[in-house]
């Protein structure tokens, strides 16, 4: 009998159908047997009764085993109904085959554990309802991001991700000891890539890894992420950029919440996010205009007050000066050590970097030699912008940062499937399995 998906079991009703499940729940109620059974497509409740010649083989399965089910599919009676996926309906279970055995998990399915528990049995608890959720939101969020921007005229591409030079100048990068005469890295983002093809194709995007040889272990930091990066041609300042990344997140968080209806606690998203200098924000919150970045507590505060007086979750900061920005991000002539540049925070994180970009090659040039920056090893590089290259800007945005920020989830880790720290490659971390509640 040819499978059908759980999803799908409501145009059935009254037949026999045949499934291919994991067993979510097992649960004995006198001489009946029942089953939450689960696949890609959703759960529904299945019940061994007595008779059934399926009930010798329910007895000796437990959760997590992998089975084939053929039972017929019978519309519960509306007392029993229950407002969930399937709830009004019910499958007899006639026969099961197992599949696939499993030995009891390490952990209470719903159990609350810590984080590293978690990431440690990270193949089991992916498993799970809520961590299933975050990546389902995760998987929209990607394909909300691709969805606009291909509507808006933008090309995807793939960048390298082993890189001859830095696009930061060099540092954190993780060094690579392969290639004959010269060193490379792990990139840290696609930038000088996606500034070459604006001169091939105007708009392009690009998703991917990216890598961090940051020494730190936070609730906010990653040293393996994945980036949402696009960059633009013809513009006339940073404000295209910022319009455009305004109507991509509009567009994002509606897919969600067609995707994903009453599941993701939705932002508010105004008609325009509201924006200020970096001066204008240290001003607002009482701080120093000397410091040349907001810090993470200034961040919070500054998305607080963004909720409260102007209905927005997400809000713009602009203007961080010249010795903040790479090389390749403009400087404001009317505003004389400030750059075009700009970072978008959502729930009191920073999750976008974006600017307008230099363009001029001489400029160019002389920007990398203030910074540091030997122009020679960028000679593939400027070879774009020696050869005409028009106005254009981008961003990089984080998309465990973003599914961690929509989720409001405590810990940017749990928007990773495998996440790399310092301390983490693929390891158990945990020496037991605590009771408490995750704290980490």
């Amino acid at each position: 009998m040819e499978r059908t998906l759980i999803g799908e079991l409501g145009k059935h009703m009254g037949e026999t159908i045949s499934i291919g499940a994991s067993i979510d729940v097992r649960r004995d109620q006198g001489k009946l047997v029942f089953f939450d059974f689960r696949d890609r497509s959703g759960k529904v409740q299945g019940v061994v009764l007595p008779g059934s010649p399926a009930i010798e083989t329910a007895k000796e399965t437990r959760p997590e085993y992998v089975v084939r089910v053929e039972g017929t599919v019978n519309k519960r009676p509306e007392r029993n109904a229950v407002d969930r996926q399937n709830g009004d309906i019910e499958l007899e279970v006639r026969g099961i085959e197992v599949l696939g055995k499993a030995e009891t998990l390490p952990f209470e399915a719903d159990a609350d554990i810590n984080l590293d528990t978690m990431l440690d049995y990270r193949p089991l608890t992916v498993r799970r309802d809520h961590e299933r959720l975050i990546f389902a939101a995760q998987r929209e969020i990607i394909a909300g991001f691709r969805e606009y921007l291909d509507s808006q005229g933008f090309t995807e591409f793939q960048a390298p991700k082993l890189v001859g030079d830095d696009a930061e100048g060099g540092a954190g990068v993780f060094k690579v000891e392969y290639f004959k005469d010269r060193s490379a890295y792990l990139a840290t983002s696609p930038q000088l890539y996606k500034q070459m093809m604006v001169g091939a194709f105007e708009r392009v995007y690009t998703t991917g890894a990216q890598f961090r040889a940051e020494k730190h272990a936070t609730t906010r930091h990653l040293n393996e992420l994945t980036m949402l990066d696009f960059e633009m041609g013809f513009i006339e300042d940073h404000t295209d950029v910022m319009r455009m990344l305004e109507r991509t997140l509009k567009h994002i968080t509606k897919r969600l919440e067609e995707k994903l209806p009453d599941q993701v606690p939705l932002p508010q998203v105004p008609e325009h996010f509201p924006t200020m200098t970096l001066r204008e924000a240290q001003t607002l919150l009482g701080v120093s205009t000397d410091e040349p970045d907001l810090e993470p507590e200034h961040e919070r505060a500054l998305s607080e007050w963004a909720a409260k007086e102007k209905g927005s979750d997400f809000v713009f900061v602009t203007h961080y000066p010249v010795s903040k920005r790479p090389f390749y991000t403009m400087e404001d002539a009317s505003d004389p050590g400030m750059t075009k540049s700009f970072d978008l925070l959502f729930r009191g994180v920073e999750i976008v970097s974006g600017s307008q970009r230099v363009h001029d090659y001489d400029m160019l040039v002389e920007h990398m030699r203030a910074k540091g920056l030997d122009p020679e090893k960028f000679s593939f590089y400027l070879m774009a912008f020696k050869y005409g290259m028009p106005p254009h800007g981008g961003i990089g945005m984080g998309l465990e940062r973003l599914t961690q920020k929509f989720l409001l989830l405590d810990n940017v880790k749990k928007a990773a499937l495998f996440p790399r720290d310092m301390n983490r490659i693929d390891v158990l971390l945990s020496s037991s399995i605590p009771d408490e509640s995750d704290d980490a």
